[in-house]
Parts: structure tokens; sequence; C-alpha cells
């Protein structure tokens, strides 16, 4: 079985053949083609998977192409983890976004419109390929923004493009860790947007444990979001939020703490990636344990201006294990291929779960998977809260399709001043004017 993974020389690509790796069965993946358009940051990746698989019988091959098309043809599986603009645009879009008082997060706010409006052209571009060369191919989707690329991949592929994050399984995880039960045992009640969603029961045999969480002040503080939300908001909540919804509920805070910081997160990952790049494209280098260092500074600084906001500290041990997003791609590649059904929190279209959506929109809840897809699971209605907030962020993302679809500088526009934490329309058009002059990949947006 092949799989293809675009942005090939992405830095987190190693944790994904890792999870390859550890597959033994029958079906596994046995061809990787690794796609990217630099060169360089393919080489440096593939000098750390060839460390990985020393030792290791039957280990994947893996080929390296700059060319797309040939690394689609004979997929089974392809994998988009691409960044368009790469890192400096990650940085570029925080500094653009700060300029004006607002959020420059990367899925989030401002930052997050501009991300999309790069990224959605080169995915659907993408999608019409995958669509020519390899129809019968199943798309896993963690490009960022997350729910919007898949969204805008569906029109092309339908139901087989499928996103997955490891935010909300991270989330589920660390919570019926602390209320001492088995994460693989449980059946998590998530429901929302990526980025944007909510736990609101665990279930461990069929009884609901949140509540024995949201009563207990000290379980509550042995997790990160029990830290950085406060036991009385997540209480009068009832609901354990996803950490990025930080930015929403304390999104003063948040602004101030990432306009006070030395740097942001996008200038800290662009220096700190730059050098790792250098570094394992030396001969002799150690590439295996130059990734795994940097990797580990990586996750020990995730959220750090958040944690500052919070006034929270340094993240806990407990925290620094990722919710695993390779392991849900494995488990979603093996439920699809061999059809050994899983229950995994996806991105996929609504296809009526949430009534305050429609049918195309893609939403982020736990999913049943088998040999035909991922199928939704039912889910209780969003309270009035949470519908203001998923269906005003869907609207904005439809924007940013339209403008995408378009090239209309209009929806565009429509889409910054939409978004709730963008508070002006004047904002909504500097933000733009700015971004345009920062990004060239934005000159399409010309139309009325």
């Amino acid at each position: 079985m092949k799989l293809t993974i675009l942005g090939g020389g992405g830095f987190r690509v190693p944790l994904v053949y890792g999870a390859l790796l550890g597959d033994r069965a029958e079906g596994r993946v046995t061809q990787v083609a690794l796609h990217d358009v630099d060169a360089q940051r393919l080489g440096a990746v593939a000098r750390v998977l060839t460390e990985q698989a020393a030792g290791q019988p039957d280990a994947p091959e893996v080929a390296v192409t700059t060319d797309l098309d040939e690394a689609l043809r004979g997929a089974d599986f392809v994998f988009s983890a691409i960044r368009v603009g790469g890192l400096a645009g990650r940085a570029a879009d925080e500094r653009v976004a700060l300029a004006e008082g607002v959020l420059g997060q990367e899925t989030v706010g401002a930052g997050g419109i501009a991300y999309g409006l790069r990224t959605v052209p080169t995915a659907v571009h993408i999608a019409r390929r995958v669509a020519a060369l390899a129809p019968d191919a199943w798309v896993i989707n963690f490009t960022n923004p997350a729910g919007l690329v898949t969204e805008a991949m569906s029109r092309v592929l339908g139901d087989r493009v499928v996103g997955i994050c490891d935010s909300p399984v991270g989330l589920g995880r660390r919570v019926a860790r602390v209320l001492g039960a088995d994460p693989d045992r449980v059946w998590i009640d998530y429901v929302g947007l990526n980025h944007l969603g909510w736990l609101r029961g665990l279930r461990v045999d069929g009884r609901d444990e949140l509540p024995r969480l949201l009563a207990d002040p000290a379980a509550l503080g042995a997790i990160e979001e029990g830290r950085l939300f406060g036991a009385d908001w997540l209480r009068s909540l009832g609901a354990v939020p996803n950490e990025y919804l930080h930015y929403y509920y304390f999104n003063r805070e948040t602004v101030r703490a990432y306009q006070e910081a030395e740097r942001t997160r996008g200038s800290y990952l662009l220096e700190q990636q730059a050098a790792f790049y250098a570094e394992a494209g030396k001969p002799g280098t150690p590439a295996l344990a130059a990734w795994r260092g940097t990797l580990a500074e990586r996750e020990a600084t995730y959220m750090a201006a958040n944690r500052e906001a919070a006034g929270v500290g340094e993240r806990d041990e407990d925290d620094l294990a990722s919710g695993g997003y390779e392991k849900v791609a494995l488990a979603l590649m093996r439920a699809v291929a061999r059809d050994e059904r899983a229950t995994l929190i996806l991105n996929v279209r609504n296809q009526g779960t949430l009534s305050a959506l429609d049918a195309d929109a893609v939403i982020e809840v736990p999913c049943l998977v088998d040999a035909n897809g991922a199928h939704p699971a039912a889910v209780d209605p969003l309270p009035y809260h949470a519908v203001g907030l998923v269906t005003s962020v869907k609207a904005v993302e439809r924007e940013v399709l339209a403008a995408a679809q378009s090239g209309s500088r209009a929806s565009a526009v429509k889409a910054f001043a939409l978004h709730p934490l963008v508070d002006s329309v004047n904002v909504a058009r500097r933000l733009l004017d700015g971004y345009r002059a920062v990004h060239p990949g934005l000159a399409y947006l010309t139309a009325p």
C-alpha cells in the first residue's frame, strides 16, 4: 500500500513514519512518497527517516520528489500537511494582525483567515490532481486551518477527504487520565469545528464521568485546560473547551501577551526549524537526534503566550504528550483499508449531525470509521453560546472559500470583518491590505 505525504519535508513527518514502523499487520503501508516544493527540506527529513528505519525489518520504502503528479500516481492514501508560504508566512501573519491589535494565530482570527486565503487555492488544485491521478485514494488532511481546508477539498473529493487534528484527542486523553480511566476505552462526547470545540462528556461503561471532574478543583488543576481556563469558568460552561478557545474566552489577555512577547510563535519556529534543517543537512550529523531535540523544545513551548496570559507557568510533563495525530492517521487508514472499525474524532461533512449547519459544512465530531469511510455519530445539540461561535466562524470560512474561488476582495474583507475576534470593518480592510503587501500569493484578490 502506498502513502503519499504532501509537505513531505515538514518537521512532523517523522512522527507519521514512526507510526508506520510500528505497524506490522497485513495490508500495511509499504511505500511512502514524500513530496515537497523544497528539495533541501525533503533531503533533511529523508535522512531522519533513514535513521528511524535502521535495523527495522521491512521498513516502508521511502521515495522523495518535488513533482506532485509523480507523488500522487498509485497512491492509496494521501496525507496533506502542506504549509503555503512556510513559517515565514506564519510569522508575517502574526505581525500584521498584532500591528492592528488583533490576534494573529495561524488558525484562529485574522492569521487563520490570511492562512486560509493563500492555502485554499493550492488545496483545491491538489484535490483536483488527486481526483485525476488517484481517484480511489483517500485524502487525510492535516493542513491548517484544517476544517476550512478539508471543506474546500471536499467540494472536489466529497467524503473521500477527512480532516484530522490532535487537539481533541489530546484533550480527551488528558481528561480520561486524570479520572483514572483508560483513554482507549472511553466515549468522548466532543463537538464543534476544528480548534473550536467542547468536550461535553466522557463516558466510561455508559456513565458520564465529566461531572466528577468538574466538581473536583484539584483534578481540574491537574490538566492544562483546567489551569488555562480556571475551574470556575469550566464549571460555568459544564464542559471542557478545546485549548484554542482560550483565544476567544480570554482574547484581550492573550493579545496583550502576544504583543509583549519577545517574539511570536511563528518567528520562534522559523528560527528553530531553520537551525534544525541546516544542522540535519550536514554530512555526519545524527539527523534523528537533532530532530528529537528540536521536537522536545517545540512541544515544551507550545501555547506559551496563553499560559503567560493565564499565569500558569511551564507545561507539566503529562501535557507534553501530544494527542498523537500520527496515530489518528494510522488508525484511520487501518479502518478504511482493512475494515478495522474505529471511533475517532475527525473533521467530516455535517450531513445533518448539527442542525445549526448545512449538510456540507465540515465539523469536528466523533465518527465511526470503516471500509466505507468516516460517518459522524449522532450528538446532542449545541448550547446557544456554542451555536453563536460555531455559526459565526463557519460564516467566516464560507467567505474565505468564496474569495478563494472568485478572487473577490469584498468577500475577503467580509471574512475578516465577520470574525468574532476582529472588531471593526475598517480594521478588516487594513488587515487585507497588510496581508496582500507581504504575501504575493494573495495578489489574486482583485475582483470586486
